[in-house]
């Protein structure tokens, strides 16, 4: 069963802060290819949902999260089946604090 793939409103808001903030750090060719690393880590998701690793510290939601890794980033998605889509719920730099993950919707 193929699944459709969809960006929740925070995992786009974080991709949008990842970009305005590398944008002045590292200027557009560089930001430009993370963020588009990042967005094209999720090719193929949808044909291979539980390829992820599961989110040890998401296990008392009432979601199974898994998450991809680019670089430095863990993009934190679940399988709704209700929808038939996978949602990407979180854009989460592993250099920040662990306990900001819970803020995945």
């Amino acid at each position: 069963m193929e699944l459709e793939v969809y960006w929740l409103e925070l995992a786009e808001n974080k991709l949008e802060d990842i970009y305005n903030y590398y944008l002045i750090k590292a200027g557009k060719r560089i930001t430009e290819n993370l963020v588009n690393g990042i967005v094209d880590s999720t090719i193929g998701i949808e044909k291979q949902s539980e390829i992820g690793q599961v989110e040890t510290s998401l296990k008392r939601r009432e979601q199974e999260f898994r998450y991809l890794m680019f670089k430095n980033y863990k993009i934190v998605y679940w399988i709704n089946y209700d929808f038939r889509r996978i949602e990407i719920a979180n854009v989460f730099d592993t250099r920040q604090d662990p306990d900001k993950i819970n803020e995945t919707e």
